[in-house]
C-alpha cells in the first residue's frame, strides 16, 4: 500500500473515531450504572466471533 493510502486510512480511521466517540462515551456511562450486567452475552459473542474468524482462516487454506 502506497503512503498516502496509508495516510488516507489512517485519517479516516481516526475521523471515525472522532465521529463515534460521544455516543461510546455515553453508552459505557450507561453501562457503569446498569443494575445487571451482561458478561454471559460477551462472552457468548466474543466466543462466535472468534470461532467465525477461525473458519474464515481455515476456509481460505
Amino acid at each position: 500500500m502506497a503512503l498516502w493510502e496509508q495516510l488516507l486510512a489512517g485519517a479516516i480511521g481516526l475521523f471515525i473515531i472522532f465521529m463515534f466517540f460521544p455516543g461510546i462515551k455515553a453508552t459505557m456511562e450507561k453501562s457503569k450504572n446498569a443494575e445487571e450486567k451482561h458478561w454471559g452475552t460477551i462472552l457468548l459473542l466474543t466466543t462466535v466471533l472468534v470461532a467465525f474468524i477461525a473458519l474464515m482462516i481455515y476456509s481460505v487454506q
